[in-house]
C-alpha cells in the first residue's frame, strides 16, 4: 500500500508503514494537545474539573467487575488506572518537554562557543574549554542536580525571583532541573560539534581567510554552518537522551512525567500499569523527536554529500 503526491516539485511516496506512523503521531500529539487546552482552557469554560479524565473510565471499570477474573477484565482494568492517571501524567509531560527544549536550545547556546574554542582556541582558551567539558561529562547528572538544588541551595535564591512558580512559570525546582540540564547538555553538544567542525576540511579555513575574512568571520560563516550540519545526527542522540534523563528531575521533586506517574503509583499501587503509561508517553516523545530530527537534516543537507 503506497499513496503519492507533489511537495515542492518532489514526488513523496508514502508507505504504509509510513503513513500508519504518522497516524499514530497524529493520535498521540491530538491527544496530548487535546488535554492541555481543556486543562488550561476548556476546564474553566465547561465549568468541570480540570483533572477530570477525558477517557470513558466509568465504562472500564463496569467492564473491568463484569469480567473480572478474565484477560479482557485485566485488560479493562488497565484501561480503567491508565484513564484515571493520564491527566496527570499528559501535565507532567507537558513539563518534561519543557525541561527537554530549554536545556537543548539553551545547551547549544553555550556549545557553540566551546566547542570553537576546543578546535581554534588558543592554549588557555582550548584547555579551559577541555577543563570544563570533562568535568560536566565525568560526573553524573544526579549528582550534578543534587550540587545545585541541595548543595548550592540555588532554589532558595530562584524562589525569591518575581512570578517564579505563577501562571506558565515553572517553579524554583524546574528552574534548578533546566540550568542543571543545560550545563550537562552543553558538554556533550560542545562535543558533537567538535567533532562536527572536524569534518570540515583545513583549507576552507585557509581560503576563507585569503579572500580577506579574519579567522573569527571565517568560522562563523563558512566553518560553522556546514559543521552544525554534520552535528545533526550527534544532537538526535543528545535530545533522546535529554528526554529520558528528564525523569532524573523527579529526584529533586520536579512534578514532571515520570514524578508523576511515581506518585500515583505509590498511593494505588498499581506500579505495572502506571510505568506502562509513561513508558508510552516517552516512547511516543522519542519517536516524534527521532522523526523531527530525521526531517531537519534532510531539510538542510548539503547537496552532494551524504548521499
Amino acid at each position: 500500500m503506497s499513496a503519492a503526491s507533489t511537495v515542492q516539485g518532489r514526488v513523496v511516496k508514502v508507505t504504509g508503514s509510513g503513513l500508519f506512523r504518522w497516524l499514530a503521531f497524529g493520535v498521540f500529539w491530538g491527544y496530548l494537545v487535546v488535554r492541555w487546552l481543556y486543562q488550561w482552557v476548556g476546564a474553566d469554560l465547561l465549568g468541570m474539573d480540570p483533572r477530570a479524565p477525558l477517557l470513558p473510565v466509568e465504562t472500564f471499570r463496569t467492564l473491568a467487575t463484569t469480567w473480572d477474573g478474565t484477560r479482557i477484565g485485566g485488560l479493562f482494568s488497565f484501561l480503567r488506572v491508565a484513564g484515571d492517571a493520564l491527566p496527570a501524567a499528559v501535565t507532567g509531560t507537558w513539563l518534561t518537554i519543557i525541561l527537554t527544549v530549554v536545556a537543548m536550545a539553551a545547551g547549544l547556546v553555550i556549545a557553540v562557543p566551546l566547542a570553537v574554542a576546543r578546535v581554534y582556541g588558543g592554549p588557555v582558551t582550548r584547555w579551559a574549554a577541555l577543563g570544563y567539558t570533562e568535568l560536566i561529562r565525568g560526573t553524573p547528572l544526579l549528582a550534578q542536580l543534587f550540587v545545585l538544588y541541595y548543595g548550592l541551595s540555588l532554589s532558595a535564591t530562584l524562589r525569591e525571583l518575581p512570578f517564579v512558580g505563577e501562571g506558565f512559570i515553572p517553579a524554583q525546582a524546574a528552574l534548578v532541573a533546566m540550568i542543571g540540564f543545560t550545563i550537562n547538555s552543553s558538554a556533550y553538544q560542545a562535543e558533537y560539534i567538535r567533532s562536527a567542525l572536524r569534518s570540515v576540511e583545513v583549507g576552507q579555513l585557509t581560503a576563507g581567510r585569503a579572500v580577506g575574512l579574519s579567522k573569527l568571520q571565517t568560522i562563523r560563516r563558512i566553518v560553522l554552518p556546514q559543521g552544525l550540519r554534520y552535528g545533526i545526527p550527534g544532537w538526535s542522540n543528545e535530545l533522546v537522551y535529554l528526554i529520558k534523563y528528564s525523569s532524573l528531575a523527579a529526584f529533586i521533586t520536579v512534578p514532571e512525567l515520570y514524578k508523576r506517574t511515581r506518585d500515583i503509583a505509590s498511593g494505588n499501587f498499581r506500579y505495572f500499569e502506571l510505568l506502562v503509561v509513561a513508558g508510552v508517553i516517552y516512547l511516543g516523545l522519542v519517536l516524534s523527536a527521532s522523526a523531527l530530527m530525521g526531517r531537519v537534516e534532510q531539510r538542510v543537507a548539503i547537496p552532494g554529500l551524504g548521499e
